[in-house]
């Protein structure tokens, strides 16, 4: 498995239950895909989620770039975050991400997701992703939900 970039984050809770608050917090350091990519969860707050990796050499694709795959993944975990804030249990179906902008290697690499509408069953969110000022990313996505958090 690869080097940890963030060793130790220690995750901001801004209003959320503690006990949703601590319940996500453990699933999302399990998670073996966010370990895998080393993304790390940031904050979490009702409907938003902050998610952060370090670009590192096994994120680049062959042209030395951090790869668009990875500023995908990371758009996901915060979109679906943002989602589970809420106490959803939820899947996305519909995911899109422009690139306007690449990340470099070693650079941190932030992605803060956001709920814009919660109906019955479908969830809306947005994920804006950045490399110090740069936007690298912008994704969208729908999400189905699945059953409520029960705690």
């Amino acid at each position: 498995m690869p080097e940890r970039g963030l060793k130790n984050l220690e995750a901001e809770n801004h209003g959320l239950d503690k006990k949703l608050f601590a319940y996500l917090n453990k699933s999302i350091a399990a998670t073996p895909y966010y370990q895998l990519l080393n993304i790390e969860l940031r904050s979490l707050a009702p409907g938003s989620a902050e998610f952060q990796v370090i670009g590192g050499a096994l994120h680049t694709n062959p042209m030395g770039l951090v790869h668009g795959g990875l500023i995908t993944s990371i758009a996901d975990a915060a979109m679906g975050n943002a989602v589970r804030s809420l106490s959803v249990k939820g899947v996305s179906v519909d995911i899109s991400v422009a690139l306007p902008a690449t990340a470099r290697l070693g650079e941190t690499i932030i992605a803060r997701g956001k709920v814009l509408k919660s109906g019955n069953n479908l969830l809306f969110a947005e994920a804006l992703v950045h490399a110090g000022e740069r936007l690298v990313g912008h994704g969208k996505a729908t999400f189905y939900k699945l059953a409520d958090i029960k705690l």
